[in-house]
């Protein structure tokens, strides 16, 4: 019983150290182009498509989508991204 109890007491701060919400939203802001935030977040399929749609829009659009796709992030709780991105797995805005 004392084990359980200590267990569900260190989970909110696992899941607090495993947020990646200032991360992502930072990498979003200043690599945006790259798409280097969705491969943080474990996107690794739409981080290809990130890169693709890079090199055919010059970064010009990726550039732009990762500034939005940072302010999103990082204008959330970290329960709210913890769920919607990390846990929920929304690979898109």
């Amino acid at each position: 019983m004392e084990n359980s109890k200590h267990e569900h007491w260190n989970q909110p701060q696992q899941y607090q150290e495993d947020n990646k919400r200032i991360a992502a939203g930072i990498l979003a802001i200043i690599l945006g182009p790259f798409g280097i935030h969705k491969f943080l977040l474990g996107y690794t399929k739409e981080g290809i498509i990130w890169l693709v749609l890079s090199l055919i829009s010059l970064g010009s659009i990726t550039g732009l989508l990762g500034l939005i796709e940072g302010i999103i992030y990082l204008t959330k709780s970290d329960e709210e991204f913890l769920r919607t991105y990390q846990i929920g797995r929304k690979p898109w805005f």
